[in-house]
């Protein structure tokens, strides 16, 4: 494990605060715990893409929950980091169709782009390169996650330009990198073409 220093203390901002109350509204008096997943986002989202121990208290203890609930779902998805991350999160998918269309050389490109190997934060903690079983864009497969955004039908070159994009503060384009509409076949729309037809 890395060395990092555990912040003593976590509470939400006001922003976070507002939105952890339209989260918990969503549900019956009583079952306020059912916020946790969406709390405990809010709190890795204010803590720079991580979340310490200390949030999972405050969360646990904002919902009157206890706190190792709190640890169970954090530490169970694979969403929430425990540790701290790069400001860009490459989470390369290596499940059967990425790995089928070439998952592997999109991570020996993401190796190279980011400077850094799986599982490790680079140098100049611009990245964390992570891998991923199923990111669930498996039509557009190879695919990476990077933060919020998903980036699909990559190869090696593409990958590589989205990472030189983003380490040079630019924001590349987001989805297919073949221009690909949502997750039509490659070559457009192949049947129902025409609405009049039988």
């Amino acid at each position: 494990m890395s060395d990092f220093v555990q912040p003593t203390s976590f509470e939400f901002k006001a922003e976070a605060l507002e939105m952890a109350k339209v989260h918990i509204a969503k549900y019956p008096e009583g079952r306020q715990a059912s916020a946790v997943m969406p709390l405990l986002d809010l709190a890795q989202r204010q803590n720079d893409g991580w979340l310490p121990t200390a949030a999972m208290d405050y969360v646990a203890d904002f919902l009157d929950m206890p706190r190792i609930e709190a640890y169970e779902v954090a530490t169970f998805y694979t969403m929430y980091n425990l540790e701290p991350v790069g400001k860009h999160h490459v989470q390369v998918c290596t499940n059967l169709p990425c790995w089928l269309r070439g998952s592997d050389k999109i991570v020996e490109a993401a190796i190279r782009g980011t400077g850094t190997e799986m599982g490790s934060m680079s140098d100049d903690g611009l990245f964390t390169l992570s891998e991923m079983e199923c990111l669930g864009a498996c039509v557009n497969a190879p695919m990476m996650q990077i933060n919020d955004d998903y980036y699909e039908d990559l190869d090696e070159t593409s990958t590589e330009s989205i990472l030189t994009e983003l380490r040079h503060g630019k924001e590349p384009k987001t989805g297919s990198q073949i221009g690909r509409k949502t997750c039509e076949p490659i070559g457009g729309l192949t049947s129902l073409k025409d609405a009049g037809a039988s």
